[in-house]
């Protein structure tokens, strides 16, 4: 007998070589039928999984996550199966779930169009009603190969397996492919599914290999859970920042510019301004002092610091180490530039800490599949620090930059729309990190103590480290479901001594600083597009690139109107007249649609009483104000970042 732990805590007993589906079916009938895939010791695995040891086990239906993985998975093989069908020319290669949905990549000489996926959908449900059966096997490597013979991507995927790996399919009626799954017992449950775009995508991401046709698609248990969520993404489309804020004037994109090249327009520009204002203001106050440096450096600098053995391939870099005496760089980040000005004066503990904070513009070598709006680009800005501290004032500054980053994101609205991930190095890949396994444990714990003390609720995540240190990183999720780091802390062991930064101790011994990397904002531009999307362009009244429209009711009251606008920008507000000859309500609909969060009417009674008709945003039609009363009313919500 084996006995199991279930996810409640209680315990029960199995004979040993039990499935994960009848130990299910030990639970509860109505769970073994709503089951997708378990949890073994905290490894996902599929229900056909036998079990013959002690262990801890979780079923999981579709209503947790791995349970929709395990679904959608499923579900992107019936994808393929019906290509297969339709369009036996094209070649397999991969088809995870994602968040919200599935994708299958195929190597297909025309593109997919919406026709295509139509008749798709329409041989998924053919299949689907089929009820084909789901089978799992295993065969060795020359078998494998063997089978997947004419289809070149699977070959790879097997070639890079290794060789101790199992090498596993599944079968879908007459489809075989290559797959770690898990996946369901049947597609019965499969009852709503969409095919949503089709999009070019790298083979393996990388912009050296063949463009491939990915299909994008999602799929449900209930046909009213999939129309909640189309109609969901047809609201994420109305926020999307790459669509809205060009239509809203925040950015453009020219091709003669480049990809990745986003040009801030005025409105960007000053919504841009007013973030960077705010944030140098507020680091001065919490002690940071400000550093301007150079863009490029010499790559003698990114050697000595690691950047050039880790990084490389990342920078854009400016001559040929075979034919140049000089080779450079574009900087991909400010640290080794920062610890070069730390060096510059020899430093004592009484120094430390000391916060070096720089506003930075960065470069970094894109491929051109990842990049998007003003998310992922090639040249952005950054809210950059480091600290330079002792081992013992490690936890009271990181504990600092936290308050810091807690109140910027209380600010600017968006603290209950992050999650915090715990980026650990992975030991396996000494080649993309520092191999000091001894520090990094070390360094690793200290992080892990820190966020345990700040009641910090995180995940753990292997092999997402920066190459010198482990970092806590601030996730959000875009309004298509992609998850990107805003912000990034890292407690870095290494760097500090491979630049040769010191400080005397007390007892005037030379010792090496730690640093914490940190940013308070993040990157400008992505913080900009995860605020368009959040707020549907209608941003707090603060960051609003237009905070008052001013409408004359017709020509005669201009000067008034002038007036007005002089009394609010003399207050550092910003403003916009709009003299043009139209109708008053026609002037009102344009305003609402710029998102304007004041809309201020002038005419004759109000030239004669000094006052403005306000419609606001947050309240509509207001009346008249007396203009000094809404000059003073806008500044102190301005100065109170009101939301």
């Amino acid at each position: 007998m084996i006995k199991i732990t279930l996810k409640d805590g209680s315990v029960k007993e199995f004979e040993a070589g039990i499935s994960v589906l009848d130990i299910a079916k030990g639970i509860s009938e109505g769970l073994a039928r709503n089951a997708c895939c378990g949890i073994v010791n905290g490894k996902v695995c599929d229900l056909r999984t036998i079990i013959s040891e002690d262990v801890e086990l979780s079923i999981c239906t579709f209503d947790s996550q791995e349970g929709k993985d395990a679904f959608r998975h499923t579900t992107s093989h019936i994808l393929a199966y019906a290509v297969k069908r339709l369009f036996p020319e094209a070649k397999l290669a991969i088809g995870p779930s994602i968040a919200n949905g599935f994708y299958y990549d195929f190597d297909k000489e025309v593109a997919f169009t919406s026709t295509d996926l139509e008749k798709l959908e329409d041989e998924m449900r053919k299949i689907i009603k089929e009820n084909p059966q789901i089978e799992k096997f295993e065969l060795p490597r020359a078998e494998a190969l063997k089978l997947m013979e004419n289809e070149p991507y699977k070959v790879e995927l097997i070639n890079d397996l290794g060789e101790d790996e199992v090498i596993s399919f599944y079968k879908i009626g007459d489809f075989v492919d290559l797959c770690a799954g898990p996946h369901l017992l049947s597609v019965k449950s499969i009852k709503a599914i969409k095919l949503l775009r089709s999009a070019g995508a790298y083979w393996k991401g990388d912009e050296k290999n063949k463009m491939l046709s990915r299909i994008y698609g999602t799929a449900f248990t209930k046909k009213a859970d999939l129309d909640a969520h189309i109609e969901a993404l047809e609201e994420a489309k109305k926020r999307d920042h790459n669509k809205l804020g060009r239509e809203l004037g925040i950015f453009t994109t020219d091709e003669k510019v480049g990809q990745g090249l986003p040009l801030l327009m005025p409105k960007g520009a000053k919504i841009f301004q007013t973030l960077q204002r705010w944030i140098e203001d507020e680091e001065a106050k919490r002690g940071y002092v400000l550093t301007k440096t150079p863009f490029m450096a010499k790559n003698d600098l990114f050697k000595a610091s690691g950047h050039w053995d880790h990084y490389k391939d990342g920078m854009f870099v400016l001559g040929d180490e075979e034919k140049d005496a000089e080779v450079m760089a574009l900087r991909p980040m400010t640290c080794p530039f920062q610890f070069t000005v730390y060096n510059a004066e020899q430093h004592s503990y009484r120094d430390l800490p000391i916060r070096y904070n720089e506003t930075s513009t960065l470069f970094r070598k894109e491929s051109s599949g990842e990049m998007h709006g003003l998310i992922r680009v090639r040249q952005f800005t950054l809210a950059e620090g480091h600290i330079v501290c002792t081992p013992e004032q490690i936890e009271d500054e990181f504990k600092g930059v936290i308050d810091l980053i807690d109140y910027v994101m209380s600010t600017l609205g968006i603290d209950k729309d992050i999650s915090y991930r715990f980026s650990k190095w992975d030991p396996n890949n000494t080649e993309k990190y520092i191999n000091d396994p001894e520090a990094w444990e070390s360094t690793q714990n200290t992080m892990r103590t820190i966020l345990d003390h700040l009641n910090i609720n995180y995940v753990e995540a292997e092999g997402e480290a920066a190459f010198y240190g482990p970092k806590l990183d601030i996730q959000f999720r875009n309004v298509h479901g992609k998850e990107d780091t805003l912000f990034t802390v890292q407690i870095d062991f290494a760097l500090a001594g491979r630049l040769g930064m010191s400080y005397i101790d007390k007892n005037g011994e030379k010792k090496i600083p730690f640093v914490i990397h940190r940013s308070s904002i993040g990157c400008y531009e992505r913080t900009i597009a995860m605020l368009i999307e959040k707020y549907a362009g209608a941003f707090p009244l603060w960051i609003s690139p237009l905070q008052v429209k001013i409408l004359p009711i017709s020509d005669k009251y201009n000067d008034y109107a002038e007036k007005v606008s002089k009394a609010l920008k003399n207050k550092g507000v910003s403003v916009e007249t709009d003299y043009r000859a139209e109708k008053i309500g026609y002037k009102i609909r344009e305003a609402r649609l710029e998102r304007a969060p004041y809309i201020v009417v002038v005419g004759e009674k109000e030239a004669e009483n000094n006052e403005v008709s306000v419609r606001s945003r947050k309240n509509g039609e207001e009346g008249a104000i007396a203009l000094d009363t809404f000059v003073d009313r806008i500044v102190k919500e301005i100065e109170n970042k009101e939301k």
